[in-house]
């Protein structure tokens, strides 16, 4: 095949793709692979490209088969076949370093023998694996704890405290708000699957933003009045519609002010304020802003870009004192990201947290 019909049959794949000369210089890049090695690749020496031993090994087999031993060691990879290598190999690429894939076969340019370069980046796939383990192992840990406690209560009721009355009672108290843990723990993953699952479906409907908050404020006030917090307002008396679905709505202040009196409330006050916004940047529009400000003790800096991150807790004890789940503010960021809105957070250690939630006007194109 000519060196121009490879160029153009390179240029129709979308992963990277190099073919290289019986000499192991480049003859063709297609786009994909000028996106990820950048400008300048033809007529080098793909060792100067790919500075890989494993996939420069396979380039010289695919060479000349009868050189050296096939460079196959990777048992989740076909073996070798027709003369065509898979392996994997981290790749560095514009100063990152890169999970790939590559496969390397044969290819016949002006009559002589070369070779052919795929490369997929699965360094997403790898991340996202990743991901799913550690929320497995999250979700493991979380429900252990309280299930290692019911199973030794249980087990010290059936045995040494089966005639306390005094111990029993204490017992079963505390097993009720071990089970209540755990109840409230998958009822917040079913939550975040269900958000997850309908986050990329707009809401259609019109919602009253205003009265939502209200309405969420009043069912926090007992619970705020019992650990010594007020609430103050600053709310427009007309309805603000936004685009909005209002469960979900409701979901996303009801972590925000339920939050902001339990880590917040030592100053026994809880700001929430709605303004409007004439044109917010992020959004490319105009859109309404709520802020729950507490005066609590604030969260240091380097917590602050975490927060939303499913299991991610400032103070892991104190939160599971207060019952949370680590789940609350990661289905906030996607009940937010579902709106097309933003979550901004501000705080300083020793000056209280200030949430700030920015629905759009309209609904976005």
């Amino acid at each position: 095949m000519e060196v121009r019909h490879l160029r153009q049959l390179a240029d129709a794949i979308p992963v990277a793709m190099l073919v290289v000369d019986r000499r192991a210089r480049v003859v063709a890049a297609n786009h994909a692979a000028v996106a990820l090695f950048g400008q300048g690749l033809s007529d080098r020496p793909f060792v100067t490209v790919v500075r890989h031993p494993s996939v420069n090994h396979a380039i010289d087999w695919v060479l000349d088969p009868d050189a050296d031993p096939a460079p196959y060691d990777d048992p989740d990879l076909p073996p070798p076949a027709e003369g065509i290598l898979r392996l994997r190999a981290t790749l560095s690429a514009k100063g990152r370093d890169r999970a790939c894939v590559v496969t390397v076969g044969p290819v016949v340019i002006g009559g002589t023998r070369g070779a052919a370069v795929s490369i997929e980046d699965s360094t997403g796939i790898e991340q996202a694996e990743q991901m799913r383990r550690d929320f497995v192992a999250n979700v493991s840990h979380e429900l252990r704890t309280p299930l290692t406690a019911l199973m030794g209560f249980i087990e010290t009721l059936r045995g040494p405290a089966r005639n306390d009355a005094a111990a029993r009672d204490r017992f079963l108290d505390i097993m009720e708000r071990e089970a209540g843990r755990m109840n409230r723990l998958v009822a917040d993953l079913l939550s975040l699957s269900r958000v997850e699952g309908d986050e990329r479906r707009r809401p259609a409907q019109k919602v009253d933003l205003a009265n939502l908050v209200r309405s969420v404020v009043a069912t926090a006030t007992p619970n705020a009045r019992a650990a010594g917090v007020r609430f103050e307002m600053d709310m427009p008396s007309e309805p603000v519609n936004v685009p909005g679905d209002a469960d979900q709505i409701v979901q996303v202040f009801h972590n925000l002010i339920e939050n902001a009196v339990k880590y917040g409330g030592q100053g026994g006050v809880v700001r929430l304020s709605l303004v409007h916004i004439d044109h917010e940047p992020v959004l490319r529009g105009p859109g309404w802003a709520v802020t729950v400000e507490d005066q609590g003790e604030g969260i240091d800096a380097l917590h602050l870009p975490r927060l939303t991150e499913r299991f991610y807790r400032v103070d892991n004890h104190r939160s599971r004192e207060q019952g949370g789940t680590g789940l609350g503010l990661a289905i906030v960021k996607h009940i937010i990201n579902r709106h097309r809105g933003r979550l901004r957070i501000e705080s300083e250690k020793g000056h209280g947290s200030r949430f700030t939630v920015i629905l759009p006007e309209q609904q976005p194109r």
